[in-house]
């Protein structure tokens, strides 16, 4: 098996697998006539909608694009305060904290758990902010977390907006959505994934709803509101239309390779960041190990033709744009975990023998640098 080439992502397989589907659709789009905010848009806005429990979705140009929507809206409801606060988990990708930044909030950095997930044994008194940002990292459940149930019913109780950045979970939990708004996005990354780039919205809030269809037109129709250009072309929604016809049995296949993969790293040195405590309800966007020399690792892995990532290097209460704003320490656990975990090529269109190559490789990677 020397002669595999593992790809990062499984772009070019899966255009390979539906091109016909969506040189069709494009034709059809293109055809119409009708480029922007028409039927294939309001089709792929109410599958969206039942796809996340939730009454309303409004697509916008990009996951980042959703997230600066949702706040720029709730400094707008809380008028009343002087830079609301929020707290962000620290591991997660910058465009959470700019979001917030730009409009106006204080940010509040929070460490996370061994997940990488917001650890509520480590934030401040709740008391004293005004939202919080759920970050499911890598895709996982945050409605089946457990960390997160004993705070529930006090997070309800004390009004605290809660607002999901979903970009990597939106597909876990059966869809459960347990924030006022949630942020997605379907850019090539994700598992949904739009050709360019894309994002939504969803929300059972109707004034969001209102604020958001006219924010991402420019405050159309009344103008009564500020706003911007960011809206998905008609193209990509058609697209993902017909994409929404396989997500389910792509995120099986995702589920059986987490699944073998995790049984062969088991009892290694290797932790994978999918296992027995959250793989339930699990979004399956990444398939993320946390081990020793990963840097090594990821070097040899290289040498063996298999492509890796880093999600997220550094924490982003280490990066010199947020470093005004309070949250842990460089003894952090968000601090640690970040230089131990190493994202595997993780996508539906890899074949069973690429996917039990990769895994060898790693196994063979890891006896080698520790015999060293």
């Amino acid at each position: 098996m020397s002669g595999l080439t593992i790809q990062f992502t499984g772009l070019k397989k899966q255009y390979h697998n539906l091109r016909q589907e969506i040189l069709n659709a494009t034709d059809e789009v293109l055809r119409s006539g009708q480029l922007m905010n028409g039927n294939h848009t309001a089709e792929f806005e109410n599958w969206l909608a039942k796809r996340n429990r939730s009454k309303y979705a409004v697509t916008v140009h990009s996951g980042t694009c959703a997230l600066e929507c949702i706040a720029e809206y709730y400094v707008d409801q809380l008028t009343t305060i002087n830079h609301p606060t929020v707290l962000i988990p620290s591991m997660t990708y910058a465009a959470t904290a700019n979001a917030f930044a730009r409009a106006g909030w204080q940010i509040h950095f929070v460490d996370t758990d061994k997940f990488g997930i917001f650890d509520f044994n480590k934030t401040p008194d709740i008391d004293r902010f005004d939202a919080l940002v759920l970050v499911g990292l890598y895709g996982l459940g945050i409605h089946d977390y457990g960390n997160l149930e004993k705070f529930n019913q006090t997070l309800r109780l004390r009004n605290l907006i809660v607002i999901e950045d979903a970009a990597q979970h939106w597909l876990s939990s059966g869809g459960i959505r347990i924030g006022q708004a949630a942020a997605i996005s379907f850019d090539p990354m994700k598992n949904l994934n739009a050709i360019g780039n894309g994002g939504a919205i969803v929300t059972d809030d109707v004034n969001l709803y209102y604020f958001a269809r006219a924010w991402r037109d420019n405050g159309k129709d009344n103008h009564v509101q500020n706003g911007t250009n960011s809206r998905m072309s008609e193209v990509d929604c058609a697209v993902l239309m017909i994409k929404t016809h396989y997500i389910d049995q792509w995120q099986k296949r995702r589920e059986e390779i987490a699944t073998y993969w995790r049984s062969r790293l088991a009892k290694t040195g290797v932790r994978c960041l999918i296992n027995n405590e959250n793989a339930r309800g699990h979004g399956y966007q990444k398939f993320v190990i946390d081990c020793d020399h990963r840097d090594q690792l990821q070097n040899e892995l290289k040498k063996h033709k298999i492509e890796t990532r880093i999600h997220y290097q550094y924490p982003l209460h280490e990066l010199s744009v947020f470093r005004q704003y309070p949250g842990p320490d460089i003894l952090s656990s968000a601090s640690a975990l970040s230089r131990r975990v190493l994202s595997l090529p993780f996508y539906p269109e890899l074949s069973d023998l690429e996917v039990e190559y990769v895994v060898d490789q790693v196994l063979d990677c890891v006896a080698e640098i520790d015999s060293r």
